[in-house]
């Protein structure tokens, strides 16, 4: 059962929903409920496939026990926490690095939907661990924030401590009616963006090329059109996975705002795949750029920020697939953001311009431009055939 494709989900997740809502109307907790019907999710995601089914469990099971034990070392204070930590993160890494190059070299390697978003979770459970962030989060509960079966296959990324605040969280009906009234916006919501306007993003990104003569006008089209299907495909899919989450009692965070309005590269990474760009910042860019400038790596701060912006963006690339198209394309917007960032920070220019109404529409326009290409970087419509 594939979820936000199949009938079988919207079905199953309507019944899952109904349940939770009973149960938060009634101000029971939802938690125990959530977990089970989670894991049951998971198990229906994966049952047309034992090799999937048996490799997401154990590597449930795997990230479960790193967790316990790193917990356990910082707990103790083991003298040797730290250097352990770093052997528990490169294992928890591994099998994502291990699936995305071995999907190189044969479509079967062991893996499982969803493997990149858990990995996500689970990394950043850890380091949180280390910065002394997580003290008490039970065994049950850190297998309810990685299973959660509305953010399991595509995200938003979830924050460890903000769910387990929410999982021992007893609101009062009002509270839980809030929720459940923004929960079935945001659903419907996602439901119209997947289902209606990228069916129609779909259709022109077909239709549209098939009926102009220019190739340049052609590829034009396809980059329009295709960065299109991806907003409304992927908004749709995070804003019903905020809906469910809502009646779930969890607040999952928001993924997209208004990527399209951005007037730079910057405001456009804070607009889109949001969690994805918060989770690189706080826990690749920051922590880079505060070992970089510590031990005086490079001449100062504008270059210690612009090369981690490529850095951080080249990862991002990696994550998405160990691919030509999806490496440059990392490296694209990495390049973009230093370059913006230096311009931001070096330029008189900009710095008298920011705030005219004529600066920013050039930007919007300049930004836009950069944004679809670099859509048409990932689509594969540059380097080879569309995927």
């Amino acid at each position: 059962m594939d979820f936000y494709v199949e009938p079988a989900f919207f079905v199953l997740s309507g019944g899952i929903a109904l349940v939770g809502a009973l149960l938060g109307l009634f101000e029971r907790r939802q938690a125990t409920f959530g977990l089970v019907a989670s894991l049951a999710m998971l198990g229906l995601l994966f049952f047309r496939s034992v090799p999937a089914l048996v490799y997401a469990a154990l590597y449930l099971a795997f990230s479960l026990g790193l967790y316990r034990w790193v917990l356990g070392l910082f707990e103790r204070h083991d003298p040797r926490a730290v250097t352990l930590y770093r052997v528990a993160l490169g294992l928890q890494i591994a099998p994502l690095a291990l699936y995305k190059v071995g999907v190189l070299f044969t479509p079967d390697f062991p893996g499982f939907l969803g493997i990149s978003y858990i990995t996500f979770k689970a990394v950043q459970a850890l380091i949180e661990v280390r910065d002394g962030l997580i003290h008490d989060m039970s065994l049950t509960e850190y297998l309810y924030f990685l299973s959660f079966f509305p953010t399991f296959t595509s995200g938003p990324i979830l924050r460890s401590r903000a769910f387990v605040d929410n999982v021992r969280e007893q609101p009062s009906r009002d509270v839980y009616l809030g929720r459940l009234y923004r929960g079935l916006g945001w659903f419907v919501l996602g439901a119209l963006y997947k289902f209606v306007f990228s069916a129609l993003a779909q259709w022109a990104l077909w239709f549209v090329p098939s009926v102009l003569d220019s190739p340049v006008l052609d590829w034009l089209a396809k980059a329009l059109f295709f960065g299109l299907d991806l907003f409304f495909d992927f908004a749709g899919y995070s804003d019903m996975a905020m809906g469910l989450g809502l009646v779930l009692g969890i607040e999952v965070p928001r993924n997209f705002h208004m990527p399209f309005a951005a007037t730079d590269i910057k405001e456009f990474w804070d607009r889109w795949h949001i969690t994805l760009s918060t989770w690189l910042r706080d826990f690749v860019f920051m922590r880079f750029t505060r070992f970089a400038l510590a031990r005086k790596l490079f001449a100062n701060r504008q270059v210690t920020a612009c090369v981690g912006f490529v850095l951080n963006m080249a990862l991002m690339g990696v994550w998405h697939g160990i691919t030509l198209d999806y490496i440059v394309y990392g490296l694209y917007h990495g390049l973009l953001l230093a370059g913006w960032h230096y311009f931001q920070q070096t330029s008189k220019f900009y710095k008298a311009q920011r705030k005219q109404r004529w600066f920013k529409i050039v930007s919007w326009a300049f930004t836009m431009v950069a944004v679809f290409f670099g859509f048409a970087l990932f689509g594969g419509y540059v380097f080879g055939p569309a995927r």
